[in-house]
C-alpha cells in the first residue's frame, strides 16, 4: 500500500484510519485531524449527556471488525447498560477515542507506520506521482492517495438573514456555541426542526429554563421517534424491496410502501422504513438528476423525519416543553431576519400564507447538515474545485464521485488517488452519514486502496492520468 493522507478530524476518518491501520504494509498513513479531539468530530464532541445517539447502542460501532463492543465500553462507565438503549453522543466519542488509541499501539507494536498531524490540510497538489498535502504548519506531506473525511461544512448563513442580523450578535449560526453564551433570551427562535434543532432545543430548556422556546421550518414536522423496544422486522421485506427496485421513480417507491402497509395495518411503519436501509444506496442512484431533485423538493422532509429519528427520552422532553407551553412549533417559511437585536423574523404560515413578525432575542439557524461544496468557505474544498480535481454534485449534496469514493474531476473523469468518505458522497449515495454505513465504507475503502496501491507499487500518476 502506498502512502495515504486522510483529511478530516471526525469520526468517518477514525473509522478509515483505524482500517487502514489493519492493512499489512510499509506505508505511511497520514492522519490530519486539525485541531479537533480525534475521533470526535463535530457529532460526538458534545458534553451533554442529553444528546443522545439516534441509534441503539448495539448497532453502533467504529470498525467493522471491531476490537471491542460498544455496550462493552459503555458498561465500564455506567451499570445497566443494554443493547436497546440510546446512549448519550458522548460516551461513543469516548468510545472513538478508546478504539483509535487500541489501533495505534497494535500498529505500533508491529511496526506499522502512521504519522498524526494536528494541523489543518490547506491545500492538495497533484504531482507526477501522487499529491503535495500543505499543511497550515508549512509542512508539506507527499503521498499517493489522498481521502477527504471532511464531514459537516461550516454553516452558511440563509440567504434571507440581514447583514445586519448576522453583524448583531444575536444570530447564531452554530448550534454548539449556545453554551457560550451568558446572556439568556427572553425569546429564542430556532429554525428548523430537524435532530439538529432538537438537540438546540433540549440544551436551550436546560441552560435557560425560563426563556420561550419557538422553532420554525417549512412542515414544522419534528423527527419521528424510535419505539421503545426495536420493532420486529416486516415479514414480506424482501419482496417490498424487489418491488421497490423494481420501480422507475419516486412516486411509484411511496405508492409500493404506502400499499404494503395498508396491507398490513398491524405493521410498525418504523420497520419498513428500517428494512429498506440496505437498498437505499441503489435506489437513489437508480434515480435520474429530474428524479433526485423532484424527491428533494417533495418528498426529502417526511423522508428526513422517517428514517432519522430521534430517542424516546428526547421525544419526551420536546413534548413535555410543548405541553408546558415553553415551545411552539410552527410550519412556516423565513421569509427574513432583521435588526440589530432584538431581532424580527419575517415568516409565511404554511396552512394560511398569512405573513407575520416574531421578535426573539435569539434567533439560531439548525437546519442541518451543510453539503453545498460550490459555496463553502472551506478553504482547501474551494481549492480543489477551483484546480478542477473535484467538482460539485449537481444538487449540491457534496461532491461529484464513484460509488466507491473516487472524485471526479472537472473533465469527467476520475480523479486518480483522491477519494472522499462519508457526507461528501450524499450525491452518489444519498445513506452515507450514520455510524453504519461510515464503518462499512471505511472497510471497503481501506481494502481497496491495499489492492490498487499495494507496498513497493510505482503510483498513478494524479498530472496526466
Amino acid at each position: 500500500m502506498a502512502d495515504i493522507a486522510i483529511i478530516g478530524g471526525g469520526a468517518a476518518g477514525a473509522a478509515l484510519f483505524g482500517a487502514l491501520l489493519n492493512q499489512d504494509s510499509n506505508a505511511t498513513v497520514h492522519w490530519i485531524t486539525g485541531a479537533s479531539t480525534q475521533g470526535r468530530g463535530v457529532a460526538y464532541a458534545t458534553p451533554e449527556d442529553h444528546h443522545l445517539l439516534n441509534v441503539r447502542a448495539a448497532g453502533m460501532g467504529l470498525y467493522v471488525d471491531q476490537d471491542e463492543d460498544f455496550v462493552q465500553h459503555a458498561t465500564r462507565q455506567r451499570a445497566g447498560v443494554r443493547t436497546t438503549d440510546f446512549l448519550p453522543r458522548r460516551l461513543f466519542g469516548d468510545f472513538i477515542e478508546a478504539q483509535v488509541r487500541a489501533r495505534i499501539a497494535t500498529a505500533e507494536a508491529r511496526g506499522r507506520a502512521f504519522a498524526l498531524h494536528a494541523a489543518e490540510a490547506l491545500r492538495v497538489d497533484p504531482q507526477i506521482d501522487g499529491y503535495d498535502v500543505l499543511l497550515a504548519d508549512k509542512r508539506i506531506l507527499h503521498v499517493d492517495a489522498v481521502i477527504l473525511a471532511v464531514g459537516a461544512l461550516s454553516p452558511r448563513p440563509l440567504r434571507t438573514v440581514s447583514n445586519d442580523a448576522l453583524a448583531s450578535g444575536a444570530y447564531e449560526l452554530n448550534p454548539w456555541n449556545l453554551p457560550h453564551r451568558n446572556r439568556a433570551p427572553r425569546r429564542m427562535i430556532v429554525i428548523g426542526t430537524g435532530l439538529t434543532a432538537v438537540d438546540t432545543l433540549i440544551s436551550a430548556s436546560t441552560q435557560w429554563p425560563d426563556a420561550e422556546l419557538v422553532a420554525v421550518s417549512r412542515h414544522g414536522l419534528l423527527p419521528f421517534v424510535h419505539p421503545t423496544l426495536p420493532a420486529q422486522p416486516y415479514p414480506q421485506q424482501n419482496q417490498l424491496n424487489a418491488q421497490l427496485l423494481a420501480c422507475h421513480d419516486p412516486v411509484g417507491m411511496v405508492r409500493a410502501i404506502r400499499q404494503a402497509m395498508r396491507e398490513s395495518p398491524q405493521l410498525d411503519w418504523r420497520s419498513v422504513i428500517d428494512g429498506m436501509r440496505p437498498i437505499n444506496a441503489t435506489l437513489w442512484q437508480r434515480l435520474t438528476l429530474a428524479q433526485r431533485r423532484q424527491f428533494l423538493r417533495h418528498a426529502r422532509w417526511i423522508w428526513e423525519a422517517s428514517r432519522h429519528r430521534i430517542a424516546p427520552p428526547s421525544a419526551e422532553i420536546i413534548q413535555q416543553l410543548r405541553d408546558e407551553g415553553r415551545l411552539q412549533v410552527h410550519a412556516a417559511r423565513v421569509l427574513g431576519v432583521d435588526g440589530q437585536g432584538p431581532l424580527d423574523v419575517t415568516v409565511r404560515a404554511r396552512a394560511n400564507q398569512v405573513m407575520s413578525t416574531l421578535q426573539a432575542d435569539l434567533v439560531v439557524q439548525a437546519t442541518g447538515l451543510d453539503t453545498a461544496v460550490a459555496f463553502t468557505e472551506h478553504a482547501l474544498l474551494s481549492q480543489l474545485i477551483e484546480d478542477g480535481l473535484a467538482v460539485a454534485d449537481p444538487l449540491q449534496l457534496g461532491v461529484a464521485a464513484h460509488p466507491d469514493g473516487r472524485l471526479i474531476n472537472a473533465r469527467g473523469d476520475s480523479q486518480p488517488g483522491l477519494y472522499a468518505i462519508g457526507s461528501l458522497l450524499r450525491g452518489n449515495l444519498w445513506e452515507c452519514t450514520a455510524m453504519p454505513e461510515i464503518r462499512a465504507a471505511a472497510h471497503a475503502l481501506a481494502a481497496n486502496l491495499a489492492a490498487l496501491h499495494p507496498a513497493g507499487a510505482v503510483p498513478i500518476s494524479a498530472a496526466t492520468a
